[in-house]
């Protein structure tokens, strides 16, 4: 028999049972009903993860994602497998009202659902649950996560670079207008031209002029090293409708040997998989507060304005996405929360089309009085698409209007007794990924008005100015990245990181050296969010339980206690900038990296949380999770009116496996991932609360319907 899991059979399972688990075999044997075995097995066991199991089993829940009714059997199921018979209709009405509802057969059971839940029996006695991996371990893994500033791959980097400027200048010198401010005079030599062309390549407008927009452009860049498979899989998704752009910097990142560094952490961003081509024109927002009817509540509970410019889930934040340029991305990335949107057309890449138009001004004035009403906001997160994909001077005016509204909010709180006052403008967010994906647009401009801004708002109680961006890999911090970010930091903006844990940015050490070489280079980390579970991710999703896993075994490495958080947030904001700051604290306290982000799923209309426990296992191994809300942030009222919110994840912990060892991953170091099936909401660092009023504040909430 193989001893090792990852090439069990059902033989194996039933053999693997009996013997180490003989406890839970010979109660099947002995068990006339599945009722009887559960009873049996909870006693036995005397584990939360084992008692959850039994007492949903036979109970039929609704996924919250997909809205369909699933079933839960999983302890039915095992007692069909390790009893050796079938369960049928006519034996579940002698056994038990409800008790299994559908014919379910041995083999009904896949090897992932019985995989799963022999480790979940085994590990009812283990005592390694949550223990760290050891330090010179983590520092062996993270060794491998090359950073875009190492030597080597800046070499390579400048090799990509100089093999696409010349395949740029090949196809500019098909152009005959001159109606454009990148033409190439025919006179001159391929030299002159190339040295044209280099000069362009530090102008971030040269880049999303001629950012790549179909398949056959992106492989001509990459000198055809794309797969046949992948191409026919681009293609499909051209027809489909997925949008395609990607500039020629993000695109010189990439190593077409495939021998100089492992780079599937940004191919799994550009590169669509299967799933989501197929799924494509069928995608559901996930995050169900998104979809809004006018004048009704969206799934939290808000009413909102009309047009698609604020989504909204929790009392004291708002997004707001301009009608400009911000509903456009640096790039598109396939495992996009706002996929549905891009679907929908109301986010896209027709850079003309969405600069403002005339009525924008009217709409803009017209949201700020919704936020000035407002009796809790306090922090506005203006995103997109992307916040930076606006121009300079659209930036500009949207920023006067905030200032403007903030300021009359704080005048009106003058005449508001105590108790009463409204909430004040606290924290002002820009959501961006153009550090990563194209840090030219740090340009001048631009900082200097970051500078100007925080020096006015500053005055009036505005008090966080934050630069929320999104590196995924170690290899997206490059020379520019790295210049971009000391422009903005020297003006007294703090960056924090949000990383998508999808599975290649999941693999062992992985978000360790991602955290490292962004403290490092002063981008603080905030949140590690997990892929949403629809279909389309099925590719790039990673289980909750390997998120759990890093967090209490690679993450705890890099936890500071309250009085190390409070000299950490001095360093940010006393000193600008805080760079060299941060790396000496950092060698003070012998710390590698610093874990100041929060490990969270979206959760469909509640927000963010990772407070749940097992409720299931699907017959394809999947497993079934309850979650609830994060019990350390306010939420809208409407929380009342959701209550738990069961998710099913779309993939097996043995399929997620399988696809490491693909990657050439040594799976056997991540075997305790079977033991996490609970979890509870990292508390937030401190850095990321909000600062206390000098008033106290009305309790009232306006601009919801919670009946709805």
């Amino acid at each position: 028999m193989n001893t090792f899991y990852m090439h069990w059979n059902l033989n194996d399972l039933k053999r693997k049972f009996s013997t180490d688990l003989p406890h839970i075999y010979n109660a099947a044997q002995k068990a006339e009903t599945v009722t009887e075995f559960k009873q049996m097995i909870i006693r036995l066991c005397r584990n939360d993860a084992v008692a959850r199991l039994c007492n949903h089993d036979g109970q039929t829940v609704k996924d919250f994602s997909t809205e369909k009714e699933v079933y839960i059997q999983t302890i039915s199921l095992l007692y069909s497998f390790l009893h050796n018979q079938t369960i049928n209709n006519s034996r579940a009405d002698r056994i038990a009202e409800k008790e299994i509802a559908t014919q379910t057969k041995i083999q009904s059971a896949s090897v992932d659902l019985l995989t799963d839940l022999y480790f979940i029996f085994r590990n009812t006695d283990d005592k390694t649950y949550k223990k760290p991996v050891t330090e010179a371990k983590l520092v062996q893994w993270s060794k491998h996560w090359v950073s875009g500033l190492s030597p080597a791959v800046q070499q390579v980097r400048e090799e990509n670079r100089l093999r696409i400027i010349r395949k740029l200048v090949l196809r500019l010198e098909r152009r005959h207008s001159v109606n454009t401010p990148y033409f190439l005079p025919g006179f001159r030599s391929f030299e002159e031209k190339q040295r044209l062309v280099e000069e362009w390549w530090n102008n971030y407008r040269f880049h999303l002029h001629m950012a790549i927009k179909n398949p056959d452009e992106l492989n001509f860049y990459l000198d055809n090293a794309l797969s046949e498979e992948t191409m026919h899989i681009l293609h499909d998704a051209k027809k489909k409708g997925i949008p395609f752009f990607i500039t020629p910097y993000y695109l010189s990142l990439l190593d077409i040997t495939g021998k100089n560094y492992d780079d599937v952490g940004i191919r799994s961003y550009i590169l669509y998989t299967r799933e989501l081509v197929d799924t494509f024109s069928e995608i559901k927002a996930w995050e169900k507060e998104d979809e809004v009817e006018p004048g009704k509540a969206n799934a939290a509970g808000w009413l909102l304005p009309e047009g698609h410019n604020i989504h909204r889930r929790y009392p004291e934040v708002a997004i707001f996405i301009p009608d400009s340029c911000g509903r456009a991305c640096g790039g598109l990335c396939a495992s996009c929360q706002r996929m549905y949107d891009f679907q929908s057309k109301r986010l896209n890449f027709n850079l003309k089309e969405l600069l403002p138009k005339e009525s924008w001004p009217l709409k803009l004035k017209k949201l700020m009085t919704y936020f000035e009403e407002d009796t809790q906001l306090r922090d506005i997160l203006i995103t997109g698409g992307d916040a930076l994909m606006s121009r300079n001077a659209t930036l500009r005016h949207i920023f006067d209007a905030i200032y403007k509204m903030a300021l009359q909010k704080k005048k009106a709180n003058l005449i508001r007794p105590d108790g009463d006052k409204y909430a004040e403008i606290q924290r002002i967010r820009l959501g961006t990924r153009l550090p990563a994906y194209l840090p030219m647009r740090i340009d001048e401009e631009l900082i200097s008005f970051l500078k100007e801004f925080r020096e006015k708002a500053s005055k009036i109680g505005i008090k966080q100015f934050i630069i929320q961006t999104h590196f995924q890999t170690p290899l997206e911090m490059t020379k520019e990245a790295k210049e971009a970010i000391k422009r903005i930091i020297s003006v007294g903006w703090i960056i924090t990181n949000q990383m998508v844990f999808n599975v290649a940015s999941s693999r062992r050490g992985h978000a360790v050296a991602l955290r490292k070489v962004l403290i490092n280079n002063g981008v603080v980390p905030y949140y590690t969010f997990s892929v949403k579970g629809f279909r389309e991710n099925y590719a790039v999703y990673t289980p909750i339980a390997r998120s759990l896993q890093e967090r209490y075994e690679e993450k705890v490495y890099g936890k500071l206690d309250q009085e190390e958080q409070e000299a950490f947030i001095r360093i940010l904001y006393n000193n600008i900038p805080y760079i060299n700051e941060i790396n000496d604290f950092l060698q003070k306290k012998k710390r590698m990296f610093v874990a100041t982000d929060r490990s969270v799923l979206n959760l469909p209309g509640i927000g963010k949380s990772m407070t749940f426990g097992i409720a299931g296992i699907t017959p394809e191994g999947k497993r079934i999770l309850c979650f609830d809300h994060d019990a350390t942030r306010k939420h809208s009222p409407a929380i009342q009116n959701i209550g738990k919110v069961y998710i099913t994840e779309n993939k097996s912990i043995l399929a997620y496996l399988k696809q490491l060892e693909q990657l050439g991953e040594d799976v056997k170091s991540y075997q305790s991932i079977w033991e996490y099936t609970e979890g509870i909401t990292e508390s937030k660092f401190k850095l990321y609360e909000y600062p206390e009023y000098l008033f106290r504040q009305t309790e009232k909430v306006n601009h919801i319907d919670i009946d709805s």
